[in-house]
């Protein structure tokens, strides 16, 4: 089947005004990424969960709500569902970035509103082998969580350390870059996760992750493949019973 052509129309009408700016990516984008991802790591998988079931409420969400809301009204007004919406905002707000790729973006997900533990999503204080062990048993190499880490490249930090609210991950926010690998090994940027230090030193994460800090094209790739990974959790059959939506992102 076809992509519908609404979809078309909420990526230009909807979501390039939001999430472009002059030469970055929006805050907006960058919350959408984020959305993306705990959508789909919590609970069932890529339900829509965040949204339908206001888990933007729980701690582990925090700073989701505006993106939430934003994103339900797009749905609402469009008649699609939000699981859906959810990642193709994801990959619109991650192409909007610059240097930012990733593969084919679906449809056809099945929304649910039973809300997922927030307790799933990764935890930054929790030891890094445990944080490998989470993705490995949703299906995830450890060069697959090496590459995913690769969002923080875009990425600041409001609540982990309120003090330092704003600060980036590395030093260029708003590119989807690998100058984040590198501020990670060397602890040179405004902000850093000790779970991200760890996570690069586990030796199974190592050989990646040094390849990552000069191969930008390396990492594009690798994190292509695990975001489409991430994108389909929890769908009985995979892609198969999906639409590939892809040509309607910008």
């Amino acid at each position: 089947a076809s992509c519908p052509a609404v979809w078309k129309t909420i990526s230009d009408d909807e979501l390039t005004p939001i999430f472009r700016s002059f030469l970055n990516c929006t805050d907006l984008a960058l919350q959408a990424i984020r959305l993306a991802f705990h959508d789909c790591f919590a609970g069932a998988g890529c339900d829509g969960s965040l949204i339908n079931a206001e888990e933007w409420r729980q701690p582990q969400n925090q700073g989701l709500e505006t993106i939430s809301k934003k994103l339900k009204a797009i749905a609402e007004k469009h008649n699609v569902g939000k699981a859906d919406m959810i990642q193709f905002a994801g990959s619109h707000a991650i192409i909007t970035c610059p240097l930012g790729v990733v593969g084919k973006t679906w449809v056809g997900r099945t929304d649910s509103s039973i809300q997922a533990p927030g307790t799933d999503l990764p935890d930054h204080t929790a030891p890094a082998q445990s944080l490998l062990d989470k993705f490995v048993a949703k299906g995830f190499t450890a060069t697959d969580l090496a590459a995913l880490l690769g969002a923080h490249s875009t990425a600041r930090q409001r609540f982990v350390d309120p003090s330092k609210a704003g600060a980036a991950f590395d030093a260029t926010p708003g590119q989807w870059d690998v100058t984040y690998y590198g501020q990670v090994t060397t602890q040179t940027a405004n902000f850093n996760l000790d779970s991200d230090l760890a996570i690069s030193r586990l030796p199974s994460v190592l050989p990646s992750w040094t390849l990552f800090t000069v191969d930008q094209v390396g990492w594009s790739l690798a994190f292509v493949a695990a975001w489409q990974k991430l994108t389909v959790l929890g769908i009985p059959g995979g892609t198969s019973s999906l639409i590939d939506c892809t040509n309607s992102l910008p």
